[in-house]
Formats: C-alpha cells, structure tokens, sequence
C-alpha cells in the first residue's frame, strides 16, 4: 500500500492549491489582478496539475535548430528511424512485460518479477523516500532533453517555436514546448516524423551517454578516487546489525567477507550473494585450543531442526558444530571471537590438516538462511556478524571509489554514479513509453505520421487511414493501461 502519510501531503497539497486558485478566481476585487499575474508570469493551474511557460528560451532554441543544418538533418532523421523502430518495439516490450506480469501473478515467481524490464514505480512504495531527489530529478532532466529535440527539429523543419515551459503532474515534473499548430500540419509526413521522433530519440542518446559515463568513471575520477582496493563504507543505518563499536563505521575499507575478496561495490553484492546461497562456511581451530574454550551446555532441536547449544541471551557465544574420528555430530559453545578471529575457513577436516598440529572444522550451527560472516576492514579489528546477508547489504552503503586526499568527499562518486543509473533507467522508460503508439503520446502523432508517409498510394481514402490509426492506437493505449494498471497492483495492493 501507498504510505497513508505520502498520500495525504499531496491530496492536502494540491487541495490547498487549487482551493486558493478558485478563491482567487472567484474574487471580484482580485480576480482581474490574479489572471494578469497568472498569464505575465506564464502560469496556468488545474486539479493536480501546475504548467510554467515562457518564451525566454526561445532566442536559444533558435540558434541550435538554424546550427549546421546538414549535420541536423543527418541526425533527425537517424532519430526518425529510431523512433519508427522505437514504436514498433515499444509494442512487443509491453506485450512481453504484460504477458510476465500475468505470469507473476498465476506462478507467483520471484524469478519472473526480476526479469521484468518495465516496472511501475511508486515513490515512497517501492522507490525509498531517500532516492527521491535523484528520482525526480532525473525525470526533469529526461524530460527538458526530450522536448529539447522537439524543439530543435521543429524549428530545422521551419515550424514556429512559441515556447518552452515545465510542469508539475501529481508529484512528477516534466517539461514541454508550444508549436504553431498550422505550421506543423503544412509540412509532409517526413518532416513531421523527424519532429515527433526527436524526443525518444534524444531521450536514447541521453541514456547512452549517461552509460558511457557511467562506464568511464573510474577512469574521469581516476586523479581524485582510486578502485580496486575495497568497498568503501558510506553509510551505516542506525538499525543495521552492522552498526555497534565493533561494528563498520563511515569511511571504511572493507577488503574480505569470510574467504571471498572485495574490491568493490559489485565484489561485496556477489560475495553476499554466494554467502547466501551457500551453506555456512566453516573455521580451522585447534583441537586442544576447541577443548579448552568449549564449555558444557545443553544440546536441543530449535523448530527448523537445526541445534542449539548456547544460552539464548548470550551475545557473545555461538553453537559450532564438528566431527571428529568417533562421531560424526559433536557440539560446542564457544565464544565467536576467539574461536574463529585468527582461524583460516574450511569446508572439511581436510582443509585443516597443517604443520602436523591436529585441527578441527568447527561450523556455525545457525538457525536457517543465518550466516556467522567475518568481515575485514583492516586496520580495524573483523567485525563478525551473525543474521541474513541481505540485511548486511541493505543497511550499510558502499562505494568502489576511495579518496586520495582527505579534503575530496566520499559521497561525490556515489552521486554521479547514482544519478547515471536512473538517467539511464527514467530517460530509457521515457523513449520507450512515449513511442507506444497511445493517445496523447507521441507515438500518437509518430503512428499518424507514419500511416501518412507509407499507406497514402495503398488506402487512398484518408478517412480509411484515419480509421486504421484509431484502430491501432486503441489497441497501444489498452495495452498501455493494462502494463501500469496491472504495474500497481503488483507494487501497491499485493
């Protein structure tokens, strides 16, 4: 469910809004004076929608449209093919993204829902309230781009540019650009498509370009960060089973968890991962030093049917389970830290058999999916940390890049790196959803189009090629609304 909270401060936001705007209107004494300032400024104010215009860029716009006209016409019209390729696969990715949805919720497969390229997002849902700013920000600037390229074939094509502006839908910004109507409808189907695909195309090339610094950026940061050495700890949740005086702090390098080497961010999700799918890893201890540490204690079966050996309330002591020549199921309390701090990991007795001093593998005898994980982080002493590897990777923040000089912050490389990947995701979901031939969409006016430049010699009648364009996009727009209509369910009331 959508947060209570979340949904009151915008119900109440917009109520506010709106209920002044109306009060304004309604006003004999302000009225005349409100709409003066409402259209100086180029406001203009609906239910749940805010817009801002002006003609301040205009200057601008024109002198990128009337920059190297042949280089312009080259790169529209690559945007024009890309956009008629985008519209036809936008189709095949919902029906794909549809029919995975319908299995998700037959099977109920985790499998299926990670596979889903689309998904809907829901701020404060599914989307943590902390990665809003990137959020919101990466759909202005997808968005400002889009209509960019609209803005700047229009005026190649010689249509009127009127001007640019920015609006607020519910809480999603987003930008636009006022075209002269008549001029739009003068020129031929192919100017026109240069024009209607110039925004998910440029929406593509910002994404591409977003990946190639995304990519490139341990080479740009190279005389400030260095990588490679470890994950670098950013940040430590106050609930997280990581956080204690023996536990990560800011400004960490973590460089091992149990055997497994981290040298980044990608390093310390996969060895969690293998941790997790694994069963618990062992340690080596020495016969004589498990003989004196160990301590009677009663043995018994907790529910999942894994042994207990310790009390319950000690936070220091942890069951270990091992065999030796005699029997093959032998339990001992030990106290975690001096058992396995200095101790190599080992799968069997095997792997202990060194310098002829008899050893034992001594296991962690764990209740389900918890993992006993010794953490390095040197110079510090290893943090040892016992519960799910998902609640280590999800409370504690990394970064791959490591200052070279203490006056360079820790947190610029996550920032760029963060806001790269959802101008990656939002500008790429932008070019995807705004092909789908739809109502109100571009791919609206790119399908139109379309149908005007292949199908006039075949279906003379252009009432007829009317009629197969409300056909088509009646279909994009119920399968549109089926993917985000099925996309809340599946985010909001599951």
């Amino acid at each position: 469910m959508i947060p209570i909270p979340v949904v009151v401060c915008v119900l109440g936001g917009w109520c506010v809004i709106y209920l002044a705007d109306t009060l304004l209107r309604s006003s004999s004494s302000l009225k005349a004076s409100y709409e003066d300032w409402l259209m100086s400024y180029g406001l203009s104010i609906s239910p749940f929608h805010m817009r801002w215009q002006t003609a301040l860029f205009n200057r601008l716009f024109y002198s990128w449209g009337r920059w190297k006209p042949r280089f312009l016409y080259l790169w529209f019209s690559i945007g024009m093919v890309f956009g008629i390729v985008a519209m036809f696969g936008s189709v095949v990715l919902l029906g794909k993204t549809l029919m995975q949805t319908l299995t998700l919720m037959i099977t109920e497969a985790p499998a299926v829902q990670n596979d889903r390229m689309l998904q809907v997002v829901v701020p404060g849902v599914n989307l943590p309230i902390s990665q809003l700013t990137y959020f919101f920000t990466a759909i202005l600037i997808s968005g400002v781009i889009h209509e960019v390229g609209h803005g700047v074939a229009a005026i190649r094509e010689q249509v009127r540019f009127n001007g640019f502006g920015i609006f607020i839908f519910i809480v999603y910004p987003g930008a636009f650009v006022d075209l002269f109507t008549t001029h739009l409808q003068l020129i031929s189907p192919v100017q026109q498509l240069r024009i209607f695909c110039a925004g998910v195309w440029h929406n593509f090339v910002l994404g591409v370009a977003s990946l190639i610094v995304l990519f490139l950026l341990p080479a740009i940061l190279f005389p400030f960060y260095y990588t490679g050495v470890g994950a670098l700890v950013t940040e430590v949740t106050e609930d997280s089973p990581a956080n204690g005086p023996r536990g990560l702090f800011v400004g960490d390098l973590v460089t091992n968890l149990q055997d497994c080497s981290v040298r980044g961010v990608e390093d310390w999700n996969s060895c969690l991962g293998e941790i997790s799918r694994k069963t618990q890893i062992g340690y080596c201890i020495n016969a004589a030093t498990l003989q004196q540490l160990s301590f009677p204690a009663r043995v018994y079966r907790r529910l999942d049917g894994t042994v207990e050996c310790c009390s319950n309330s000690s936070l220091t002591d942890v069951c270990f389970s091992y065999s030796n020549n005699l029997d093959s199921h032998l339990y001992a309390c030990l106290p975690a830290r001096k058992a396995i701090e200095a101790s190599q990991v080992c799968r069997t007795n095997m792997d202990c058999q060194k310098d002829f001093v008899p050893s034992l593998c001594v296991t962690p005898s764990l209740e389900n999916q918890t993992r006993l994980i010794r953490v390095k982080h040197p110079p510090h002493i290893d943090m040892l940390f016992v519960g799910h590897p998902m609640h280590l990777q999800y409370t504690v923040s990394l970064s791959s890049f490591v200052p070279r000089h203490n006056f360079l912050s820790i947190d610029l490389p996550v920032v760029i790196e963060t806001m790269c990947k959802y101008l990656i995701s939002l500008s790429g979901a932008l070019a995807v959803i705004n092909a789908v031939p739809c109502f109100a969409l571009d791919g609206q006016w790119i399908l139109n189009s379309f149908l005007e430049a292949t199908l006039a010699s075949l279906i003379v009648e252009k009432q007829n090629r009317e009629l197969v364009g409300f056909l088509i996009l009646l279909a994009g727009s119920a399968l549109l609304a089926a993917n985000v209509a099925l996309g809340l369910w599946m985010v909001t009331a599951r």
